[in-house]
């Protein structure tokens, strides 16, 4: 997630183109499943050590290229030929769109992946930034987005059920350097395609170790099924105060799209409250290695990542399958 946010702000005049729980970091890893919500929609399972692998992977990329994914570096350009190579093996064509202008000099393209089946007037956008900040691998912020995106596109690939809606994946480049990637492409949109989405729901830290249960614009319909999830499961969840205007559903959201989305929070610290409701530190920063050198394979919430790839896959069948 972006630090502080420094993107001005558009029109859409000129955007024409496209109960108390356990302690979370301690809590070993559960099913992520309510029985309730299995049985409403029959949403997949998804199996959160594959997710896990997705990040070992990133780490390795990460490390055989200086330390870090920034956008600029072969680091991020080795993190998109990886998501690619996996969707393109499930069966997806990929699209890598060059970030031409408002992007960092050097930065790499977005990755964007669509289902192509389901009714293409009515398309459901889920998406991660990909890429990390200079000091770290960038495990949680935002590996943890970002595998947990790859494992539901290739969970839907598998599955490969009757499709109601359209569901399109995507991968933004330069998210830390000022949500650049995410507003390139929502400018790129004609009025028609922006038309044509109909919630855009985001995945930014979704694994903090010392995290909370977040949820972007908790209150709007976009929300519903995210919320429904999570609440199946018990864990109370609340506003994402912390991240508003500070990740890509930012873009989307200035341009009249619904956005919605999962985080587990960054730097901020979790109050008493909240330690009471989902464990963890009172006090202490929900990501204690947010935007450092430490935010590794080891700064992952597996439970939290597990409940949040769940919730992804809940929505997405809520949404978009027939």
């Amino acid at each position: 997630m972006r630090r502080r946010f420094t993107v001005a702000s558009f029109s859409l005049a000129v955007v024409l183109g496209c109960g108390t729980l356990p302690a979370a970091a301690a809590a070993p890893a559960d099913t992520g499943r309510s029985v309730t919500a299995v049985n409403a929609l029959a949403a997949p399972d998804v199996d959160v050590t594959k997710v896990r692998a997705h990040l070992s992977e990133l780490s390795a990329v990460a490390g055989r290229n200086g330390g870090n994914r920034r956008s600029t570096t072969q680091g991020y350009r080795d993190s998109v030929a990886y998501v690619k190579g996996k969707l393109q093996a499930a069966g997806y064509t990929v699209t890598e769109q060059p970030c031409t202008s408002g992007c960092t000099r050097g930065a790499g393209p977005n990755l964007i992946a669509e289902w192509p089946q389901g009714d293409a007037d009515h398309v459901y956008v889920f998406g991660a930034h990909l890429d990390g900040v200079s000091t770290g691998p960038g495990m949680n912020d935002n590996g943890s987005g970002s595998a947990a995106l790859l494992e539901n596109a290739l969970t839907l690939a598998q599955q490969n059920p009757a499709m109601r809606n359209r569901v399109r994946f995507a991968w933004w480049t330069d998210e830390e350097q000022g949500l650049n990637g995410s507003e390139f492409y929502v400018r790129s949109l004609s009025s028609t395609q922006r038309s044509r989405i109909r919630a855009y729901y985001n995945f930014d830290m979704i694994a903090s170790t010392n995290g909370g249960y977040f949820i972007n614009r908790i209150t709007s319909s976009a929300a519903a099924p995210m919320k429904a999830y999570w609440d199946s499961l018990g864990l109370r969840p609340e506003e994402n105060t912390e991240g508003a205007g500070r990740s890509d559903d930012y873009p989307f959201q200035q341009a009249g799209i619904p956005t919605s989305g999962y985080a587990m929070g960054a730097g901020a610290r979790k109050t008493s409250a909240q330690a009471a409701k989902w464990g963890g530190t009172a006090g202490s920063s929900y990501d204690p290695c947010y935007h450092r050198s430490c935010d590794t394979l080891t700064n992952i919430n597996t439970t939290g990542l597990n409940r949040a790839a769940d919730g992804i896959a809940h929505t997405l069948w809520q949404q978009a399958v027939s």
